[in-house]
C-alpha cells in the first residue's frame, strides 16, 4: 500500500493513502490516528535503525482500512511524561557533557601561571599563602614576565585538539562513539594527575597536552551526537560548555585562594571525568527516530538552506556515507560561519593568554597570580552567561561579533603599550564583555548551522566546524609567544 509522509512543525504523523472501489455512501470507514514518535527510522524507505522496537503494526502511526463489523485495537501512545522525561534526560546530559568535556581544558589555562612560574612549597604542600608577594621574574620589566609566555601553556592546551578536528571530517566517523566518550574521559583524568604530580615544566605541558586530547576529542564527539537529537540540545550543550569555563575557572580561582595548593586544587577535580562517562553512558536516551522527511516542504519553507542545491542528495542520516564532493560543497556552504568564528576566537585568545600576564597592576593587593586568576574567571563568566542566552537572543551576523572583538584586542594591546588605564577595574569590565562577545559567537553559530544544513549534512557539518575556534586559538597563541618576549625585553 503507498504510504505519503505529511510533516508538521512539531512532529510527524503519516496517511494511508487507499484506492476504493464505488460502494453505497456509508460502507466504508477511514480511520486516521497521528502520532510523532511511533514510527521508527527504520520503518520509514531510507531510513536507519537507532535500536528501537518497531510496532507490529509495521507503521505504529495510524490504523489501517476498517470495515464495518471488524474491532480495533488502538495503539499504544508514548506517554507525555516518559516523552517529557527523555527530553531533560538528554537537556541535562547534554549540559553535563559540555561542562565536563571543556572543564579540564579551562582549569589548565587558569593554572597557566602557577604551571609556568613552578612554584613549589617545601614539606607539605598542602597549603598555599593566598596572597604572596610578587617577585618579578624579570625585574628590568615593568610586566613582571615569566620566562616563558602562558601562550606556551595555550599551545599545548590546543595543537592537539587542532590535529584532532582537522582529521575528523576524514575518518572519525568510523570509529563508534563510545570508545572515543572512554578516551576523553581517561585523559581528562590523566592530565589532573599528571599535571598535580609533575615537577617540571616539561611534565606538566605533557598533562596538559592529555586535556586537549580530552576536550578535542570530546568536542567533536559530542557536537556530531546532537545531530541525532531535537536541535534544542545544542543550547543545552552550548551553556554546558560555557558552565564549564565559569566553574573551571571560579573552582580553581576559589580552592586556591582558600588556601589549597595547586597540586592538591587539580587533584580533588578527579571526580568530573567520571560524572562525563556517567552522563554519557548512563543519562542520554537513545536518539529519537529521525524523521526521514528531512527535506518535505513544511520544513523546507521554514529553512534558508545553507548548501545550494548543487549537493548531490542523500539519505538523511547518511551523514557517514558523503562523497568528498558532497564534504567539499557542504564546507564551502559553513565558511560564511567558519571564517568570523576563526577570527573572534584569535582575537580573544590573543588577548587572554598573550596580553593577561601583561595587564599587571601594581596598585593593587592582588598578586600578579592573583590577576591573572581573576581575568579568566570573569571572561570564563561572560562566556557561560552568553553560552546559555540563546533562547532569549539569537545572532545570525556573526561577523559583528568578530568585529566587535578585534576592538577590544586593539584596545587592550594599546593599553599594555601605554598604560592609560588608572585601575585594574576598567579591564575586568572588559574582558568580561570580551567573554560575552566569545560566547555568543559560539552558541550562535552551531545554532545557525544547525537551522540551515539539511539532515543528511548536518554530522559532518557539525565535526567540520569545530575546527573553528581551535584554529583560531591555535594562530593566537603563535603570535602571543614571540609579542611576550618583545614586550619583556622593554625596560
Amino acid at each position: 500500500m503507498p504510504w505519503e509522509a505529511v510533516r508538521a512543525r512539531d512532529g510527524a504523523f503519516r496517511i494511508p493513502r487507499v484506492s476504493i472501489p464505488a460502494h453505497p455512501p456509508g460502507s466504508d470507514h477511514l480511520w486516521l490516528a497521528a502520532h510523532p514518535r511511533g514510527v521508527t527510522a527504520d520503518s520509514a524507505p531510507g531510513g536507519h535503525a537507532w535500536g528501537r522496537r518497531v510496532p507490529e503494526s509495521g507503521w505504529g502511526s495510524c490504523s489501517l482500512l476498517t470495515l464495518p463489523g471488524e474491532e480495533t485495537v488502538p495503539e499504544p501512545r508514548l506517554p507525555l511524561l516518559d516523552r517529557q522525561s527523555a527530553h531533560w534526560k538528554n537537556a541535562v546530559g547534554f549540559w553535563l557533557l559540555g561542562l565536563c568535556n571543556n572543564f579540564s581544558y579551562v582549569v589548565m589555562l587558569s593554572a597557566a601561571h602557577d604551571i609556568l612560574s613552578h612554584e613549589r612549597t617545601s614539606g607539605n604542600q598542602s597549603h598555599v599563602d593566598p596572597s604572596p608577594t610578587p617577585i618579578p621574574h624579570n625585574s628590568s620589566s615593568r610586566f613582571d614576565c615569566n620566562s616563558v609566555s602562558t601562550a606556551a601553556v595555550l599551545l599545548a592546551d590546543i595543537l592537539p585538539t587542532l590535529v584532532i578536528k582537522l582529521l575528523a571530517p576524514i575518518g572519525l566517523h568510523l570509529l563508534p562513539y563510545s570508545p572515543r566518550v572512554l578516551v576523553s574521559g581517561i585523559c581528562a583524568a590523566g592530565s589532573f594527575v599528571l599535571v598535580a604530580s609533575s615537577h617540571s615544566v616539561g611534565t606538566s605541558l605533557c598533562g596538559v597536552v592529555l586535556a586537549s586530547i580530552s576536550s578535542g576529542l570530546g568536542e567533536v564527539t559530542f557536537l556530531s551526537l546532537t545531530a541525532f537529537y531535537p536541535r534544542a540540545v545544542i543550547s543545552w550543550w552550548s551553556s554546558g560548555t560555557g558552565g564549564a569555563g565559569l566553574l573551571g575557572a571560579l573552582s580553581y580561582l576559589g580552592l586556591t585562594q582558600a588556601g589549597l595548593s595547586p597540586q592538591h586544587t587539580l587533584l580533588s577535580m578527579l571526580g568530573i571525568p567520571a560524572v562525563l562517562l556517567a552522563s554519557y553512558f548512563l543519562l542520554l536516551t537513545s536518539p529519537e527516530p529521525q524523521d526521514p522527511g528531512g527535506e518535505e516542504e513544511a520544513e523546507s519553507a521554514a529553512r534558508q538552506p545553507l548548501i545550494g542545491t548543487e549537493a548531490p542528495e542523500s539519505k538523511p542520516g547518511s551523514g557517514s556515507s558523503l562523497s568528498f564532493q558532497e564534504r567539499w560543497t557542504v564546507f564551502k556552504g559553513l565558511l560564511w560561519y567558519i571564517v568570523p568564528l576563526v577570527v573572534v576566537y584569535f582575537a580573544e585568545y590573543f588577548i587572554n593568554q598573550g596580553l593577561f600576564e601583561l595587564l599587571f597592576f601594581r596598585n593593587t593587593s592582588l598578586s600578579h597570580a592573583q590577576q591573572y586568576r581573576w581575568y579568566q574567571m570573569l571572561y570564563q563568566a561572560g562566556v557561560f552567561a552568553s553560552r546559555s542566552s540563546l533562547r532569549c537572543c539569537r545572532i545570525r551576523f556573526t561577523w559583528a561579533l568578530a568585529l566587535l572583538q578585534c576592538l577590544n584586542l586593539v584596545f587592550l594591546l594599546a593599553d599594555v603599550w601605554f598604560s592609560f588605564l588608572p585601575s585594574i577595574y576598567f579591564v575586568f569590565l572588559i574582558v568580561l564583555y570580551e567573554g560575552l562577545l566569545g560566547g555568543a559567537a559560539y552558541v550562535n553559530t552551531f545554532h545557525n548551522i544547525a537551522l540551515e544544513t539539511s539532515d543528511e549534512h548536518r554530522e559532518f557539518a557539525m565535526a567540520a566546524t569545530c575546527i573553528s575556534d581551535t584554529l583560531g586559538i591555535s594562530l593566537s597563541g603563535l603570535l602571543a609567544l614571540p609579542l611576550h618576549d618583545f614586550l619583556c625585553q622593554l625596560s
